[in-house]
């Protein structure tokens, strides 16, 4: 069975979109050559990609562009390649290759989807699936990173869950930009 993790920056007050819903705050890293490498390496996982509409729509508008080839070329190989899958009530189709849209229960989905042969499915923003999931225990590791910006209002990932989740530290890193690196694993 697939691993299904989330990736997500979040501000160290706990957003991980600021108020008009941006998470341009989380691209700067300054000159980082280590998170740049780790960043890139990510990218290069091989395994699937989870969006929710939302998430998505920002993705298409950079990823598949020249700008996004030209600035982060590794990691536009990988969002670009990875198969995508993309939960939308609204949308149909999509033209980024390597997409299928889904519809139809939520839970039911992602089960089905991590029972598939596959390197891993990394859900990237999409809040509204994170809080759906959370509680269902289909998340199977929690990677944040924490930047180093107080944003004093926001979204946080988990907005409408109501209930405790315990979790287990896994792993830490931190980088010369500030950024701190948590993996934490359901208890």
């Amino acid at each position: 069975m697939q691993r299904l993790i989330v990736f997500n920056h979040v501000s160290l007050d706990g957003y991980f979109v600021d108020e008009n819903g941006s998470m341009n705050w989380a691209k700067s890293a300054g000159d980082d050559p280590e998170y740049n490498a780790f960043v890139a390496e990510n990218a290069s996982g091989g395994g699937s990609l989870l969006f929710g509409r939302v998430t998505y729509e920002l993705m298409i508008k950079y990823w598949p562009t020249p700008m996004a080839k030209q600035h982060a070329p590794e990691v536009a190989a990988g969002m670009n390649n990875a198969p995508k899958f993309v939960f939308s009530r609204t949308l149909d189709r999509s033209s980024w290759n390597n997409t299928t849209m889904v519809k139809g229960d939520l839970g039911a989905e992602v089960r089905k989807l991590k029972e598939k042969p596959g390197n891993g499915i990394a859900i990237l923003g999409s809040g509204t699936i994170i809080s759906q999931l959370a509680p269902t225990g289909l998340i199977d590791e929690y990677q944040v990173m924490v930047n180093p910006i107080i944003l004093g209002a926001g979204r946080t990932m988990f907005a409408g869950v109501r209930e405790q989740l315990n979790l287990r530290l896994t792993k830490t890193r931190h980088f010369k930009s500030g950024k701190i690196y948590i993996g934490y694993e359901p208890v």
